[in-house]
């Protein structure tokens, strides 16, 4: 064989369980050998003995280039080299034997508790964290600082509440998701003022207010999720910097009303979830500057009525992207702009038949659909 000869697999993954425990996916021991022997030129050192080519596969898997952290899984292709520890007793993050060509990084469901810069700069190739339904309850304020390829990062499901300025500052992300966890408000400061973000998760935590600074510096964001939090309102104009926001969930909040211009700048809206709060009364126009949008949740509100002229502009909501179930109607002569919009436009509406009335009490559970012009007092 001739020395310093790389070794490659072309169309294989490598997985390398632990330091004794490894497998090859995708290829037979027979193609092994044949790509060995292939490499091995006339003249060069011939082995004949190909009993000692997993021995040599094995030590070069589990002391060299193909290591892998004890407890843990790393599956390594031509461009990709993923570590994933699952659901194993980590009290501590996996340092040894981590390959520092790692590309893509999983901890989850682990007791691991902190993790620190020193501890990501071991990989500086990093591009993807996944630290999921750990014990992180803080992150420091330079974790980031030394993987300036990291686009990706999730820490779901911990116990993150405090998070100092500048802690996302320091790598080019443009997926942060930082679902159920205790955090109660957040910092505009964690982010550069040019962010990259094209998707940001909040959800499920603590939140009562999203200063409008850190909406400023999200310019690129087209995925925004605030859902189940206990947000009361968004102040007018907050969303305006967002103008290629596609996704907005902001279902499970508490909500009671909304600006006329709160989605005024958001035109490129396809997606609006207002579902589970508290609406009671909307303006007329508050959906007019959205010609995409193509999916709206109000259902598992306070609407009694809606104002006339408020569905009107809703040209693109694609079939039964509406749903308007689970809300509170009096089936009076306010009705009348909800009823005749729906006779017209039945296919847009999810369950339009479940769409009730909550009184008068003649007409309780009737279907809005339903009702007559008499009935309506018309």
């Amino acid at each position: 064989m001739i020395v310093g000869q790389a070794i490659h697999l072309p169309n294989s993954r490598l997985q390398c369980c632990n330091h004794s425990d490894w497998t090859i996916q995708n290829r037979s021991w027979y193609n092994l050998q044949h790509h060995f022997r292939r490499i091995i030129k006339p003249g060069a050192l011939v082995m004949k003995s190909w009993f000692l080519l997993p021995l040599l596969f094995l030590a070069c898997c589990c002391h060299g280039t193909f290591s892998c952290p004890a407890l843990c899984k790393c599956y390594i292709s031509p461009r990709k080299t993923e570590v994933v520890c699952n659901e194993v007793p980590l009290t501590q993050f996996p340092s040894y034997g981590l390959p520092s060509n790692t590309t893509s990084l999983t901890i989850q469901f682990t007791n691991i508790s902190s993790i620190s810069e020193q501890h990501l700069r071991a990989t500086p190739l990093l591009q993807e964290l996944y630290l999921y339904n750990n014990n992180l309850s803080t992150l420091p304020s330079d974790l980031f600082r030394g993987v300036p390829h990291l686009f990706s990062v999730a820490l779901s499901d911990n116990t993150l509440d405090q998070l100092p300025a500048n802690v996302f500052s320091h790598a080019p992300l443009r997926d942060l998701v930082l679902k159920n966890n205790l955090i109660s408000g957040v910092d505009a400061n964690w982010l550069p003022d040019n962010s990259n973000l094209t998707w940001l998760d909040l959800s499920g935590n603590h939140l009562t207010a999203v200063p409008t600074a850190l909406f400023q510096k999200l310019r690129h964001l087209k995925n925004l999720d605030l859902s189940h939090n206990r947000l009361e309102k968004l102040p007018p104009n907050s969303l305006h910097p967002l103008t290629k926001l596609e996704r907005l969930m902001l279902e499970g909040n508490k909500l009671s009303t909304l600006d006329v211009s709160t989605f005024s700048n958001n035109l490129n809206l396809t997606h609006l979830f207002l579902l589970e709060n508290r609406l009671g009364q909307l303006p007329p126009t508050l959906f007019h500057g959205l010609p995409n949008l193509a999916h709206l949740s109000l259902n598992d509100n306070l609407l009694s009525h809606i104002p006339p002229g408020l569905l009107d502009q809703l040209h693109s909501i694609d079939e039964q992207g509406l749903d308007l179930t689970v809300n509170p109607w009096v089936c009076d002569g306010k009705v009348e702009y909800l009823w005749r919009w729906l006779q017209k436009n039945q296919k847009k509406v999810f369950l339009a038949d479940d769409i009730r009335c909550a009184s008068p009490e003649s007409l309780k559970q009737r279907s809005v659909m339903s009702l007559t012009d008499s009935e309506l007092g018309l």
